[in-house]
């Protein structure tokens, strides 16, 4: 089993420490294919979006995990995890990956952390990143260590879906016609492909990052009934977080008190237990770190 320090133990760990910690992770840590399907048997599956080191919020989301009411489930992480992480955090990027890839080593069954933009950054950069900076200030400067600790979030999947028709991503999904191997093939995505999952906006935000062309609700529908799916999750854009959007084919989450100013701080229950058809069908939950600021770190 591996360590699972809380966020304080992490961002006081000496670099030995720190060093003996990332070997475990990556002794433990799943190496997950491009595209994942879920797997059977739970009721439900709890779904966040972009934390940006946001550790105060994936803490609340982990005691809704592990709650035993209810029976055993799963947790899907939409991405981007690292980065802009909020002040009362401390390095809170370190802290926040920590926390949950100490749960993905821990529950290799249940835990689905997809890659973001922010995780994906050694193939196309991305641009304000913090990362490295907080693991040469917690560790002192050494490029091997970063490079490691993004590895590990690298691990993630690109892409995930339901048996009950639902799509997990960080941004957008493959465009154009899709061939009977789309989900194999994932593993061997050029950049644009990954560009069309990680970074693409939908056509009603009005984010224009220039790394992929937005996607339009006719791209939504063709996608979902060439893939036999029937709904789309994910982050990415801030400013549509809990607007359910294309008939309600599609549900943007943000998970991080960074964002919270456009919709919430949210958490959605997707019941994997029954046929799922729109965003009515799920619960969406305002986490009560919304609105909230805590003391700094060191006085905690």
């Amino acid at each position: 089993m591996v360590d699972r320090p809380t966020p304080e133990q992490i961002l006081r760990m000496d670099a030995e420490s720190a060093d003996r910690w990332i070997d475990q992770l990556e002794r433990s840590v799943p190496v997950r294919p491009a595209f994942v399907e879920l797997p059977t048997g739970f009721s439900e599956a709890l779904v966040f979006g972009d934390t940006h080191g946001d550790w105060r919020t994936s803490l609340e989301i982990e005691r809704r995990f592990l709650d035993p009411e209810g029976g055993p489930r799963l947790l899907v992480g939409l991405g981007d995890y690292v980065d802009r992480h909020p002040v009362d955090c401390g390095e809170g990027s370190v802290a926040n990956a920590g926390v949950l890839l100490g749960l993905a080593a821990s529950y290799p069954d249940r835990v689905f952390l997809l890659q973001g933009n922010h995780e994906t950054t050694r193939r196309i950069p991305v641009i304000p990143q913090t990362l490295p900076e907080e693991i040469d200030q917690l560790w002192g400067p050494q490029i091997r260590r970063y490079v490691r600790f993004l590895a590990l979030l690298e691990r993630g999947p690109l892409a995930a879906a339901s048996a009950n028709g639902v799509y997990f991503a960080h941004a957008g999904f493959p465009r154009g016609a899709l061939g009977p191997r789309w989900r194999a093939d994932l593993d061997h995505a050029d950049d644009d492909r990954l560009a069309e999952i990680v970074w693409a906006e939908c056509d009603r935000s009005r984010s224009r990052r220039g790394v992929s062309g937005p996607w339009t609700g006719e791209d939504l529908t063709r996608f979902l009934a060439a893939a036999h799916l029937a709904l789309f999750l994910r982050g990415h854009d801030a400013e549509l977080t809990g607007q359910p959007l294309y008939d309600g084919r599609c549900l943007t989450l943000h998970s991080t008190r960074i964002y919270e100013r456009y919709g919430g701080v949210l958490l959605a229950r997707v019941p994997l237990d029954r046929p799922v058809s729109s965003v009515a069908d799920l619960k969406v939950e305002h986490l009560p770190t919304e609105g909230k600021r805590f003391p700094p770190v060191d006085g905690d």
